[in-house]
């Protein structure tokens, strides 16, 4: 318990903001445990054994050779202070083999020394500038704490986490990616102009803009059903790609994305799971380009999953909650490792290997790739099984997203890997803004060089037929296309005024106007009469009393033929209506048989938790015994 106490003592120090900081770095593991009420739960869940697993992979090699050394001899200064239980000889009992493996020495931590630290790890000159700057860094996460005499103290389940892992010397640096031995030294380096990054990551961002805008308009006018076992079936993918015009593993990439973004939901129907948009989607469509795509990236980093690996032996789907939770520290080891590739230098991407029983051959490309990465993340890459094939299809989903491109990182790419939640102000440099116009032409087509916005992409979607995608996308009218937006509501004169406000010269062609106006004349020469339910009876006179009585008027009532009643409410409207009125209808079927009632039984829809960004903070202040307006901080001791 004194491990605890001196993280407690140590959380206690921190100032609101950061300890807030501290909740948010770690808000994914702590938010699968209840919210802590005081410092000692948080101090409890920051060192249980399920949060210490997660946070670890998330360390680079500096700040986890620290942590396990000083979980090394802190064990072995437990176990000398505390005599346990002697070894059980060969052939115990099960008892006397865990009582020994349980005992107070072989779980106690005790206090250690920094320059112990620094000695065991051979750092000395910048090795033992690093080592430092990894114990602070362990401090600030919350995985150590100091005692007042300045020790260290650690979890006491660390031992046991990193003890069967062999971390190698300490390495202040990371490795520098070997080049390829197999390329001819006679071929000159191929020359990648600067501006190509910026350029290929703009293609692929306008590119994936495009696609979740159709792949998320698909999904608006026609849900997915997914299969009772869990996720898309295969023919819901292969629907969902041909709309969004994409490849059946990036249509899985984008809704899986979508659905970590929040844009998709997965909702019970009674014929069964549908994922459908959200109305955060609505708000997502008012949004400029780079601002709808900053939340998709954003969830790639943190995605549990890497949506377009499939195993050998798996169905390929989609709309699966992931369970990988070293996907995230891969993808951060693999950018980070990629950053530090200068242009014109790095490797091409790797070939994405098929699913088979044996296991992929690992070009010296990806293999220098992973032995630098493992530098930045060493529990997350090459210790993880099929860490080849999950590399590679992580670098084609960085490239499809626009993050990598010439074996390098693009802007956006860096921007990612710097803070996730910062990605507005470089998306808008990549992402024109829309545009709210339209060449309207004679041959009865509308083009928008560009990205149209959501008003006139509507507006053209509602009378015309999209056509083409592309750097322009095109709209076709078409009498059917001019008659659904007369069926919308539209009349000719509305629907030209909004035409010929979209205009970039204010006009449009006179085939277009001819279009419109023939097909609402011949609009609306039929008529279909809506109705909720029908009243009949063979007392025509009732039928009569019925119409005119005053209690019904909220029914609207009408007369089509003496014996026939039209209700604008549905049938189980009407007859409460009826009875009230002090009448004794009964119910009929569609095939003139009478309908047993029963009662119906309601459900609702569980209202979907919402994110606040002032919640971190919220939560530091009550952690600290500060009112929620208070401006006091307490005083920082420098952790």
């Amino acid at each position: 318990m004194e491990g605890l106490d001196t993280l407690t003592r140590s959380l206690a120090q921190r100032t609101p903001e950061q300890l807030a900081a501290l909740l948010t770095r770690h808000a994914e593991p702590l938010a699968r445990r209840p919210a802590p009420t005081e410092l000692r739960g948080l101090a409890s869940a920051l060192w249980s054994y399920e949060t210490l697993h997660h946070l670890v992979l998330h360390l680079d090699h500096p700040r986890l050779q620290v942590l396990a050394a000083t979980a090394r001899l802190s064990q072995e200064r437990a176990a000398r202070d505390a005599h346990g239980p002697t070894a059980p000889a060969a052939g115990a009992d099960y008892q006397s083999l865990m009582a020994h493996r349980l005992s107070f020495a072989q779980l106690a931590t005790a206090p250690v020394p920094p320059e112990d630290v620094f000695t065991a790890l051979g750092a000395t000159g910048h090795a033992r500038t690093a080592a430092e700057a990894g114990l602070r860094a362990l401090y600030d996460d919350g995985l150590a704490a100091p005692t007042e005499d300045g020790s260290v103290v650690v979890p006491p389940r660390a031992p046991q986490l990193l003890a069967a892992h062999d971390l190698g010397p300490f390495l202040v640096h990371a490795p520098e990616l070997v080049p390829d031995d197999t390329a001819d030294p006679g071929t000159p380096a191929a020359s990648v102009p600067a501006t190509s990054l910026h350029d290929e990551s703009r293609a692929a961002a306008a590119t994936l803009a495009a696609t979740v805008d159709r792949l998320l308009a698909s999904l608006a006018t026609q849900p997915a059903a997914l299969r009772k076992a869990g996720g898309l079936a295969v023919r819901e993918i292969k629907r969902l790609a041909k709309a969004a015009g994409a490849s059946e593993p990036h249509t899985r990439l984008l809704l899986d994305l979508a659905l970590a973004a929040d844009l998709i939901a997965l909702t019970r129907t009674p014929a069964g799971i549908t994922a459908l948009p959200t109305g955060a989607y609505d708000d997502w469509l008012l949004l400029p380009p780079g601002r709808r795509l900053a939340p998709v990236l954003a969830a790639w980093s943190a995605l549990w999953a890497i949506p377009t690996h499939t195993p050998f032996g798996e169905t390929p789907t989609a709309l699966v909650r992931g369970h990988d939770r070293h996907a995230p520290a891969l993808r951060h080891a693999l950018l980070a490792t990629l950053a530090a590739v200068p242009l014109g230098a790095g490797a091409p991407l790797p070939h994405t290997p098929s699913p088979g029983p044996e296991p992929a051959r690992t070009d010296a490309a990806l293999r220098g790739l992973l032995e630098a990465a493992d530098w930045h993340r060493p529990l997350a890459v090459s210790r993880q099984p099929m860490a080849a094939e999950r590399a590679a299809h992580t670098l084609h989903e960085a490239a499809c997203l626009g993050l990598v491109a010439h074996g390098t990182l693009t802007p956006l790419g860096r921007a990612l890997l710097a803070d996730p939640r910062s990605l507005d102000e470089p998306l808008g440099d990549l992402l024109p803004p829309l545009l709210e116009r339209a060449h309207f032409q004679a041959d009865l087509t509308a083009v928008v060089p560009g990205r149209p916005a959501a008003a006139l992409a509507g507006l053209l979607a509602s009378a015309a037929d999209r056509e083409s995608e592309g750097h322009a996308v095109t709209w076709r009218f078409t009498p059917t296309s001019v008659r659904r937006a007369l069926d919308a509501g539209h009349s000719a004169g509305t629907l030209l005024d909004d035409l010929t406000r979209a205009s970039t010269t204010g006009t449009l062609p006179q085939p277009l106007r001819y279009l419109v106006q023939d097909a609402a004349r011949a609009h609306g020469r039929m008529r279909v009469l809506p109705a909720a339910c029908c009243i009949r009876s063979d007392d025509e006179s009732l039928v009569k009393e019925l119409a005119a009585h005053r209690a019904l008027h909220s029914l609207a009532l009408r007369a089509i033929a003496p014996t026939v009643l039209v209700s604008s409410s549905p049938p189980a409207a009407t007859l409460e209506a009826l009875r009230a009125a002090g009448y004794a209808p009964a119910l009929e079927s569609d095939t003139g048989a009478t309908t047993v009632e029963r009662l119906p039984a309601h459900r609702t829809t569980a209202p979907t938790p919402t994110r606040d960004p002032h919640a971190p903070l919220t939560l530091a202040r009550r952690l600290l015994g500060l009112s929620p307006g208070s401006q006091d901080t307490a005083t920082s001791s420098g952790v």
